[in-house]
């Protein structure tokens, strides 16, 4: 069997049984938590983003796998997003809300926003609801006129968008006034926001804004973010976008040079892109160098220390990653062995093999699950992997 065609029938007879099975039939959307021991929470609190990305994967499973009957499923996302994730009175959406949709955390995360438009983009392209557009406009106008200054983009606000500490998207012990994190994911969104909207005369005005901020993005990333004396990304910034720790995500570089890959093709400037294809072979490279052995990709190097783990969505992000270099550059055969190995790895170690769970939130180098970990909670989805499954059935089966 084809690595795409094993991953198929991951996708259809795995991924995508596991999460329908955690509809919330009673209060709407999904459940927020699974423990280690595979007992679902149902009342646990429902994460927003979570609900965010459970829309982006079902409504790409629509169109990746042609199969109408799942857009069911996104649409029972998307009607809990409308009706509980959205603040109605300011706008915006939030953090997270209780299990029966009551707004729990009332931040304002500019990441949070930017999961939305990514998610309510590619539901209007798998329904053609226009509400769902409009919604995802309407949080661009959010994200640039609250979330927005001179210096770049900023993390955490309140319910009324007056700054607040981003301890979400800080780590490492600094607290971050920027981060790569968010900036990637805001590119991420407004790549499918531009994407879907770029030829719908209506929104014609609104789309070109988008394309001057991918643009505005692309050019911060080159400028700012990217180092290439390391050959890597900074990750944690000041205000004024001085990075704050010597920290090489090795997750975040790997799945950046392929969303840039995505960003440029969608743009459709093939000079542009020309520009940038050092760049993005750089960061890939570097990746591969430092970061993958025993078939698998570790977590990340802070001050020279690697961090072993075998963290779940680095390795999904890695076999896309990989594989999208190898596109490029097809004499890179180490690239295509590197994602073939991967899943080889995952499928071997990541994938928990009990009835009735999905992927391990993490194992060691050697394959070893933490088994203390969840399998569902507000940043643990069907995103990452999900999303691999599809990127690699649609570029092998072209």
């Amino acid at each position: 069997m084809s690595i795409a065609a094993e991953m198929r029938q991951h996708l259809t007879e795995g991924i995508i049984p596991f999460w329908q099975k955690l509809r919330d039939e009673t209060y709407g959307g999904f459940y927020g938590f699974m423990g280690p021991e595979l007992s679902v929470d149902q009342k646990a609190v429902k994460g927003c983003i979570l609900n965010s990305r459970i829309l982006w994967f079902f409504s790409n499973a629509v169109m990746t796998l042609k199969d109408e009957a799942l857009l069911a499923d996104a649409a029972h996302a998307y009607h809990f997003m409308k009706e509980h994730c959205i603040d109605k009175e300011y706008g915006g959406v939030f953090w997270s809300v209780t299990y029966d949709g009551v707004p729990e955390d009332t931040t304002k995360h500019i990441y949070n926003q930017a999961f939305a438009i990514y998610a309510l983009s590619s539901y209007y392209a798998a329904s053609k609801d226009k509400e769902a557009l409009q919604t995802a406009f309407s949080l661009f106008s959010v994200i640039e006129e609250k979330g927005f200054d001179e210096g770049g983009y900023k993390e955490a606000l309140d319910r009324t968008f007056a700054p607040a500490a981003n301890d979400k998207l800080s780590e490492n012990g600094v607290m971050a006034d920027r981060t790569m994190n968010t900036l990637l994911h805001v590119f991420e969104a407004y790549t499918e926001l531009y994407r879907v909207s770029k030829e719908e005369k209506e929104f014609a005005g609104l789309s070109e804004k988008v394309r001057e901020k991918l643009l505005w993005i692309l050019e911060t990333f080159r400028n700012k973010v990217y180092n290439p004396a390391r050959h890597r990304q900074e990750v944690f910034f000041d205000n004024e976008m001085n990075s704050l720790i010597d920290l090489h995500s090795y997750g975040h570089d790997i799945e950046t040079a392929w969303l840039l890959d995505r960003g440029l093709s969608v743009l459709g400037d093939e000079a542009y892109a020309a520009e940038w294809a050092p760049i993005i072979a750089d960061l890939t490279a570097e990746v591969y160098r430092a970061a993958y052995y025993n078939d698998s990709l570790s977590n990340e190097c802070e001050k020279g220390v690697v961090d072993k783990k075998r963290v779940w969505w680095v390795q999904a992000e890695a076999v896309v990653g990989f594989y999208n270099q190898y596109e490029k550059t097809p004499e890179h055969t180490e690239y295509l062995e590197a994602a073939e190995r991967i899943w080889g790895f995952i499928k071997a170690h990541v994938i928990d093999k009990r009835e009735g769970s999905e992927w391990f939130m993490h194992v060691d180098d050697n394959g070893n699950p933490d088994m203390t970990q969840p399998i569902v909670e507000p940043w643990k989805c069907p995103y990452h992997n999900g999303r691999m499954c599809m990127e690699i059935i649609r570029r092998m089966e072209k």
